[in-house]
């Protein structure tokens, strides 16, 4: 396994390979604050098309005739995939965006999403599905969460803070029970008064939360409040919070109608009398926290991985022998 990424960067693989500086990196947004405020980027700047011409030469030094180039960014590192493509099997891992995804092989958070990219015309029954486009979920290290039955006075949002992740929602919602509400995030559009500290009375806004804040805010919350107003791909804090023992609360739509069981590991809302009512479940502690975790760890490293190595051998076996009839023993 070969990672091509920036200057700094220390994942488990068999070679990290370099291919953007620090240096090009700051020169195009070091001045950007991305634990403030959102992340900003432009496939046409300095740093991408720098990341795109030394990917593209050192992806070709390296390769092998059907070695795999997973574009984890989608359409973002399209260009290095496009220059690869005719040798190389190009699987498109994690999708988890309402656009951009060009390739043959695609792996989908969610059953929501990819039933979404198919669209309409997939339910005529003239129409063949792509065999090869699969959902496999997001996956979590387990040792990043603590898992704790001893939750504290409050509930938890943790996003980026704008309507579109239901801020607002989560916000009425406590302000209805009377229980504080930690919110903690990048601000977004109408929030960015927040960082001088005009928030309201039920809210405490703790800003950025690094590794070690998030585990201790997860596993003391009462529950986790996730109203996402558009249809969620995966919402891979839901999943943070069930490992961390915590219930969660969310929109009935999306990703959460697969992740968030009803009853078991919280509930699923559609009007704000629904919010409410959840919302007092969780204080009442209706919810088992261990159940939660039980939940949470069905996402692990070890649960998700075969799942992609059986795939991985599924595209493998396009290319051989038998293809689409192989077996397994």
């Amino acid at each position: 396994m070969i990672h091509y990424g920036t200057e700094g960067s220390d994942p488990e693989c068999d070679e990290n390979v370099n291919v953007l500086s620090n240096e090009v990196w700051d020169e195009v947004y070091g001045e950007h604050d991305y634990k403030s405020k959102f992340f900003t980027y432009d496939t046409k700047d300095k740093a991408y098309q720098t990341f795109y011409e030394n990917a593209i030469r050192e992806v070709g030094k390296r390769k092998q005739t059907h070695d795999f180039i997973l574009p984890f960014w989608g359409w973002g590192v399209k260009p290095i995939c496009d220059a690869h493509e005719k040798d190389m099997l190009v699987v498109e891992p994690g999708i988890g965006y309402s656009g951009g995804s060009w390739c043959q092989f695609r792996i989908f958070e969610s059953y929501s999403l990819m039933h979404a990219y198919m669209g309409l015309k997939k339910v005529n029954t003239s129409n063949i599905m792509n065999w090869y486009e699969i959902v496999i979920p997001n996956y979590f290290d387990l040792n990043d969460f603590e898992y704790s039955d001893k939750k504290e006075d409050y509930m938890l949002f943790l996003g980026r803070v704008y309507n579109g992740k239901g801020v607002n929602i989560a916000i009425e919602m406590c302000e209805k029970l009377g229980v504080k509400l930690k919110v903690a995030g990048q601000l977004g559009d109408g929030y960015g008064h927040w960082k001088d500290g005009n928030v309201p009375d039920n809210v405490e806004y703790v800003g950025y939360a690094d590794e070690t804040m998030r585990k201790n805010l997860m596993k003391g919350a009462k529950a986790f409040i996730c109203p996402s107003t558009y249809a969620e791909p995966f919402g891979g804090v839901q999943v943070e919070a069930m490992l961390s023992g915590t219930p969660v609360i969310s929109t009935d739509w999306g990703a959460f109608t697969e992740v968030n069981v009803e009853g078991k590991t919280g509930y699923r809302c559609r009007t704000m009398g629904d919010f409410v009512r959840a919302g007092k479940k969780c204080l009442n502690g209706e919810i088992k926290y261990q159940d939660c975790r039980d939940h949470g760890e069905k996402y692990s490293l070890e649960n998700i991985a075969p799942k992609y190595e059986k795939y991985f051998q599924d595209v493998k076996n396009v290319y051989g022998k038998k293809g689409w009839y192989e077996e397994y023993e």
